[in-house]
């Protein structure tokens, strides 16, 4: 409840209290979510922080760029609607699983890789 209340809270508040819009919520937010993987790759903070980090910036930064791909220009968005921005969505989420499968088959057929 925290997690959801927070995150739509934030997103609203990003989209239109502070003058970035869906697109500029969408790149703070998208680049907060960089910088937490980054801290999990390079730091020790503990994982269970960075993930509850995350947990709650996916609520914000889903609204948001759902929003910038299914309002209509002169609100904002770029005005796809909700069909081509589903498709669209599908598309991202089948690469990203195609890409995190070539990966791991590249790392379990070459470990020498996972070493880099």
């Amino acid at each position: 409840m925290f997690s959801n209340t927070l995150g739509t809270a934030l997103g609203d508040f990003l989209a239109d209290s502070s003058g970035l819009g869906f697109a500029g919520g969408a790149v703070l937010i998208g680049s907060l979510l960089l910088l937490v993987v980054l801290a999990h790759v390079y730091t020790n903070i503990s994982s269970v922080v960075l993930f509850w980090i995350a947990f709650v910036l996916t609520r914000p930064f889903g609204a948001t760029f759902g929003d910038l791909l299914t309002k209509v220009p002169a609100k904002g968005g770029l005005g796809f609607g909700t069909k081509a921005s589903s498709l669209i969505l599908l598309v991202i989420l089948v690469g990203l699983i195609v890409f995190t499968s070539i990966r791991k088959n590249t790392l379990a057929t070459h470990p020498q890789r996972n070493q880099d």
